[in-house]
């Protein structure tokens, strides 16, 4: 049996393929949009995929379930449980409690396990060439590394009401008569890993086994004194913010993403024919440095989409496709780091880009405005605005400063002012330089705190110092 883990670093999304080598045959678990892994590794190990499928409808990243099959003429499965109003809306095999599906020697058991959402599957994995019981559990966002899936992300990110608590209870009772009914051997691979907003304390360890998260993972405890209220407590305290974007992933996920086919790739664009469009507002630039260069000067409009390890993320942020029909213009060195950072847009649904451009010469510029700690106070009438996490803004920040998460900015400005100028500021000033930028462009005047909450905090201490000297 082949068993590889396709890692996302940008969504710490994690999927897998399973192959028999006997058969030549392989299925694809948790797909991202951009398939060319899949069919490259399948094809290294000499093996067709005739199988793909989730564990459940995902918040956080866009699904290539549609993607693949339509690609490789896969069969595609998903979960049928979990009641009528958590059904899938596109054309696909249905999989229920302890339905199979058969690779040679491999089988593969559909799970229910609710909790994170109703509709939530695992897979059991096993090998029957070495053994005759299942070896491996595909958690998904269940269970995880040191962790479990958030239970709250239907009221965060769905429109639901007060689900959490019924999906905590579900949490409870899928480990209590799933999870810790399997040996302790039975090896776990997690559909995400740390850095991931589906839960709060993910860590970053690729499996884990079922006896391991048994003796030592923090709800441990709790399911063995059988104290569901203590452990619905824990489970529900101090989780991240949701990102705005992920009410999106579900309603496509649900109803199935569209389906891309092959991509060509992006072209280089003129620069005069980019300027062009950005004087008519029919093209968003999007600047992809990092914010210390970007602050020595950037497109007047443009928004500040780092390449890099957050690409998906920070570009779910800014950029709805639902309302921003604006085709995107990518600064990039060349074809291929254009190309990349493209694959990880369409990963969060951000399918339409124009092309690239290698500089920004020739282009309307603007310079950010920025301020030193020290400057502050001289903002006395404006908004402090904190675009870090919750968690991270109760742990300390600076006094008077109104939290609003960098991935949740855009959706909620009616929580800030009409007119007057906005302060931003995050942890280091990445974050703060991607929601700035949109601000901007949305019409704002914003002006971003050099050095962000570290910056203003060893000044403040440094201030402290001299004053008790």
């Amino acid at each position: 049996m082949l068993l590889e883990r396709i890692y996302d670093e940008d969504l710490s999304q994690a999927s897998y393929l399973i192959g028999c080598q006997a058969k030549g045959e392989a299925i694809v678990v948790d797909p991202r949009r951009d398939i060319a892994v899949y069919q490259s590794l399948a094809a290294a190990n000499g093996m067709k995929i005739v199988a793909v499928t989730e564990t459940h409808i995902h918040a956080d990243f866009l699904s290539g379930t549609r993607e693949l099959a339509a690609a490789t003429g896969a069969t595609a499965y998903v979960s049928g449980a979990g009641g009528t109003d958590w059904q899938y809306r596109f054309d696909a095999e249905r999989l229920n409690d302890n339905d199979e599906i058969t690779l040679g020697n491999i089988t593969i058991k559909a799970v229910h396990t609710p909790g994170h959402t109703p509709e939530h599957l695992s897979f059991l994995i096993t090998d029957g060439a070495f053994a005759e019981t299942p070896g491996y559990l595909l958690s998904g966002d269940f269970v995880f590394s040191g962790d479990l899936g958030r239970p709250d992300l239907l009221d965060e990110a769905a429109g639901g009401l007060d689900t959490r608590f019924a999906g905590a209870k579900q949490l409870f009772t899928s480990l209590r008569d799933k999870f810790l009914t399997l040996p302790d051997h039975v090896q776990v691979h997690p559909g995400h890993g740390a850095g991931s907003a589906c839960g709060k304390a993910l860590g970053a360890i690729p499996s884990s086994t079922v006896g391991y998260e048994r003796l030592y993972a923090w709800w441990g405890p709790y399911l063995a004194a059988n104290d569901e209220e203590g452990f619905i407590n824990e489970l529900l305290n101090g989780q991240p913010d949701a990102h705005a974007y992920f009410a999106r992933m579900k309603r496509e996920n649900r109803q199935g993403p569209a389906v891309m086919g092959e991509r060509a790739p992006l072209e280089e664009l003129a620069p005069a024919d980019v300027a062009r469009d950005l004087a008519s507002d029919t093209v968003t630039f999007v600047d992809t440095r990092s914010n210390a260069e970007v602050h020595q000067g950037t497109v007047t409009g443009s928004v500040n989409i780092p390449a890099g390890k957050s690409t998906a993320s920070f570009g779910a942020w800014v950029v709805d496709p639902e309302t921003d029909k604006n085709p995107l213009v990518l600064l990039a060195p060349n074809q291929a780091a254009a190309q990349e950072m493209c694959n990880h847009l369409v990963r969060v649904g951000i399918d339409q880009v124009a092309g690239y451009l290698i500089s920004i010469e020739g282009l309307p510029a603007s310079t950010p405005k920025l301020i030193q700690p020290e400057e502050l106070e001289s903002f006395a009438a404006a908004m402090v605005l904190d675009v870090r996490n919750r968690t991270e803004h109760a742990a300390g920040h600076i006094p008077a400063s109104h939290q609003l998460s960098g991935g949740r900015v855009m959706w909620h400005r009616d929580e800030l002012p009409t007119e007057g100028t906005i302060v931003s500021y995050c942890q280091s000033g990445v974050r703060n330089s991607v929601a700035a930028s949109a601000l901007r462009r949305a019409g704002y005047d914003v002006v971003e705190l050099d050095g962000s909450y570290a910056g203003w905090a060893a000044w403040q201490q440094a201030r402290e110092s001299v004053s008790s000297n």
